[in-house]
Order: structure tokens, then sequence, then C-alpha cells
């Protein structure tokens, strides 16, 4: 197959999956290549994702690799074989490359679990909350580029809003519902948007109150997405170099951990949504 024009988060992590299988099998990248006619050069490409790789030869490949784990490799060959031309490909050239990994990632996840210790999630952020947030960015953004990054994050929204929405928990800081990134008139429309999603069953939303004690959890803030077999997780954090996409399973262990320690200390489903009514009474 020939080079893929974009290489995305998605691609790249197939390709490193076939590694991981290739390298578990103790076949180097010149032995595999064999299997498939090619060359080591190849075989190189198709696991850095920068070509693709059709399901008869991802099947021989983890045949020879004896793979038994026929629920990891058909959504292996699903990832290769997709040719989905997503909403977000409209802004490739025009955002930076995460921002539609990003929502390539949601689109195609089994489930989304979030924490957030300083802003509203992205996925329930209104575009006046967004815009507030885009514009205090540094270096500063010119207004068409705020324009754009605010219009593709409502856009995001399309994974909870469809027709079979993407199951979707987040778990809030009481800082992030307090903070006035904007006005008083922002902050009480972004709240009763968030009590519309909940009532909506298009996000399930705890609360960490400020006086809860014994959290410390305040660098928590990720995004973990479901993939269609546990392997295929996926966490996204923010990293001074822009974001960070974690995939080794010890860490994504780790992370699920840190999961269940800051659901335990928020509040449940209930109390969080009288949590944030009191709120908007407040305003």
């Amino acid at each position: 197959m020939p080079p893929k024009r974009h290489l995305t988060a998605r691609r790249a992590r197939l390709g490193a999956e076939l590694r991981k299988l290739r390298e578990a099998a103790g076949l180097t990248a010149k032995e595999a290549a064999r299997l498939l006619e090619a060359d080591a050069v190849q075989m190189s490409q198709i696991e850095s994702g920068t070509v693709g790789v059709s399901a008869k030869r991802l099947r021989r490949l983890a045949a020879n690799y004896a793979c038994t784990n026929s629920a990891l490799i058909e959504s292996l060959v699903a990832v290769a074989t997709d040719r989905t031309r997503g909403w977000w490909e409209e802004y490739r050239g025009l955002l930076p490359s995460v921002f539609l990994d990003g929502a390539e990632a949601e689109h195609h996840a089994a489930y989304l679990r979030e924490i957030v210790i300083h802003y509203v999630p992205g996925l329930l952020q209104t575009a006046d909350y967004a815009r507030s947030v885009f514009t205090y960015t540094r270096p500063e953004l010119t207004e068409d580029d705020v324009a754009l990054r605010v219009r593709h994050r409502m856009e995001r929204r399309a994974v909870i809003e469809r027709e079979t929405p993407t199951p979707y928990e987040t778990i809030v800081h009481e800082f992030a519902l307090r903070v006035m990134v904007a006005d008083r008139r922002a902050s009480l429309t972004q709240l009763r948007f968030i009590l519309d999603k909940i009532e909506a069953g298009q996000a399930a939303v705890r609360v960490i109150p400020i006086e809860r004690e014994g959290f410390a959890g305040a660098g928590a803030s990720m995004l973990y997405l479901g993939g269609p077999v546990p392997q295929l997780d996926t966490a996204l954090r923010d990293a001074p170099t822009g974001a960070a996409y974690i995939d080794a399973q010890p860490q994504l262990e780790q992370l699920r951990t840190l999961l269940r320690r800051v659901q335990a200390a928020s509040l449940d489903a209930a109390a969080s949504r009288d949590f944030i009514h009191r709120l908007t009474k407040e305003l």
C-alpha cells in the first residue's frame, strides 16, 4: 500500500500494536517482513503507521505471531480497513493535529471517562465558555483561529448527542464549576447547559466539592477512552509539549486506579446534580 497522506494517532496506534505482537512472538522486523513477501523497510513503515496494511495481511501476521486473541485481531482489522472521513477532516491544515486526533479518538471510543479540575469539560462547554478559554491562550490567537477552535469544540459534542451516544462520565472539581472564565451570565448559562446534558442522559457528571478532605488529585486531569477491547484503551493527558497519548498497559492500569480513587472522592450522580443546581442559585 502507498504511504498514508496523513499519519494520525489512530494509525500510529495500529502500527504500534502490530509491533507489540511481533515482539511478543520473538520475531525481528526482517523475519516478519518475509511473511508478507516484503522487506524490513516496508515492515517498519507498517509498524510506524505511515503505510496501511490489508485485513488479509494483518490476519497473516497475527496467525504467524501465534496471537489467539480473536477480539483484538478483529479490532485491529477494523482500524486497518476503516475509511471513515469524519467531520474533523475539514479542519486538516487549519488546526493542530492534536485537535483532529482527539476528535477521531472520541468518535471511535466505546466509552469516555474524564477527570477535570480547572475547566469545565470540553464536551460540555458552551460556545461562550470555550471562546473565553481560547481567547486567553498565550500566545494570543487571531479571531479567526479562536472561531475555528470554538466551532471544532462544539462539533465534538456529536459523540454524546448522536442517536446512540457514547457513554460519557466526567468527574469535575467544584473549582472548575465556580471559576468565571467569562462573566456571571456566561457562567450561569454554562451550569444550566451541564444540567441539560445530565437531564438528557448524555453525560454522567460527578462533582468533587472543594471542602472534600483527603483529595490530593489536583493534577489528575485526563480523558480515558475505552477501546473495543481493553488492550486498545487510550488515555489522553496534557503535557508541557502538548497532549500525550498513553497506551502502555502498566500506565493505563495506573490511570484506571487513579480514576477509581478520584471517583471515590466525588459525590454520586444525584448529589452532584443537586450541587450544580445550587450553584446556579448563587449566580
